[in-house]
């Protein structure tokens, strides 16, 4: 038994749940959706997140037996980070797999695509990865909403990576974001945040996913006086950002949201990343005990001593595992009673990111705020913490 499953029975033992032996394969399952790109330049955060869901299933089947004696089983599908697909994926995991709930929504552009699905069909779905602010405030005001969220939204990041930038003097903002949902709806949150500061960017670029030079972009930016660079865009877009700005010699610092962390901007941009700055909710570091044993039981089950998407895999681990403990609350796998449990957990869940304690309610679906964020920075081919405090900070629960 590793550290991770050790831990994840302790906790179950300490909150009184009952743990059961495992049932046979051919027992009914709890169906549970999951869908997030597994190809193309968002893999990263959708593997990423898969694998770390799949490691708290793995420990919620083997080490609880499930829920009611029944397993958990997670269908997966690969959205392509395309919205159109992805709304004939959504649609088959709610009407022909009949899952009783979704873990799902790396990309903001297929969020926006295809929430209204779960929306319609009356079906809890989690967004574990994506940041995009409209996803959960679009059914805010509707009698029931369905959309939850363990994911810090860019309402979140944006402020923070604005009052940041200012701290360290930069007052000059040129701000690059792609034109997908992600980069629109980044792009406003930014530009909010500098407006109430009152600051308005000096240059604002806009490209589409997929560019592979931003030569001239960049030489605009530069013209413009340009002392910062904010990035709001996806891994492999952020290294051709990156590398742009290495061709033009240009010295200036470049900032942004948390596909900075990601690998494939990190080993595409290679030195021309070095010193980017990255608002983030988990670091890949020795921290509290519950995350040390979530890397290494990552690292272990997957083989690998790095995580593609560290905070993609976190907190996809989280929203298992405050699914898990609805289901459980709910002793009833309708979804209305799944959905009524996660806006009033009654016992607080240890997660990777922090301990949870009614994360959600009836009018607040959102599970991570500000104070759980910290800077990070690429330094020598890794995300490392940008302040020496939050490092320190690192081995504190932030909560809610």
């Amino acid at each position: 038994m590793n550290r991770m499953s050790t831990f994840f029975l302790a906790t179950l033992s300490a909150l009184g749940l009952t743990v059961t032996a495992p049932l046979g394969a051919a027992e009914e399952t709890i169906k549970i959706g999951f869908y997030c790109p597994l190809t193309g330049g968002s893999a990263d955060m959708g593997i990423s997140a898969r694998n770390g869901i799949r490691l708290a299933i793995e420990e919620i089947n083997g080490m609880a037996g499930g829920v009611n004696g029944k397993k958990l089983e997670l269908v997966e599908r690969d959205d392509q980070a395309n919205p159109e697909f992805a709304k004939k994926v959504v649609d088959e995991l709610v009407s022909k797999d009949k899952v009783v709930a979704a873990l799902g929504v790396c990309n903001t552009g297929v969020g926006l695509a295809t929430i209204e699905a779960f929306q319609n069909a009356k079906v809890p779905l989690i967004v574990p990865v994506s940041t995009g602010t409209p996803l959960t405030k679009k059914f805010a005001g509707a009698p029931e909403n369905w959309i939850f969220r363990v994911s810090p939204r860019d309402e979140v990041q944006a402020p923070f990576i604005v009052a940041d930038a200012i701290k360290r003097g930069y007052k000059k903002f040129a701000l690059f974001a792609d034109t997908t949902g992600y980069g629109e709806a980044g792009k406003n949150d930014v530009e909010k945040a500098l407006n109430e500061a009152g600051i308005k960017p000096v240059s604002v670029a806009r490209f589409a996913v997929g560019v592979k030079d931003l030569t001239e972009e960049v030489k605009a930016a530069k013209a413009a006086g340009a002392d910062v660079v904010n990035s709001y865009t996806v891994g492999p877009e952020a290294a051709v950002l990156a590398k742009s700005i290495e061709k033009q010699k240009w010295s200036v610092q470049i900032m942004g949201s948390w596909p900075l962390s990601w690998r494939n901007f990190i080993d595409a941009a290679g030195p021309a990343g070095e010193g980017a700055l990255v608002a983030v909710s988990f670091v890949q570091q020795a921290s509290f005990q519950r995350r040390n044993a979530f890397i290494t039981a990552y690292q272990q089950k997957f083989n690998t001593a790095v995580i593609p998407a560290p905070m993609a895999a976190a907190q996809g681990y989280d929203a298992a595992l405050l699914l898990f403990y609805a289901l459980h609350q709910a002793q009833s796998t309708e979804p209305a009673k799944i959905k009524a449990a996660l806006e009033n957990l009654n016992r607080q869940v240890a997660g990777v990111i922090t301990t949870y304690d009614h994360p959600f309610s009836k009018t607040d679906h959102d599970a991570l705020t500000g104070n759980m964020l910290v800077m990070g920075i690429v330094r020598k081919g890794a995300i490392d913490y940008a302040y020496r405090e939050d490092a320190q900070r690192g081995f504190m629960i932030q909560r809610k």
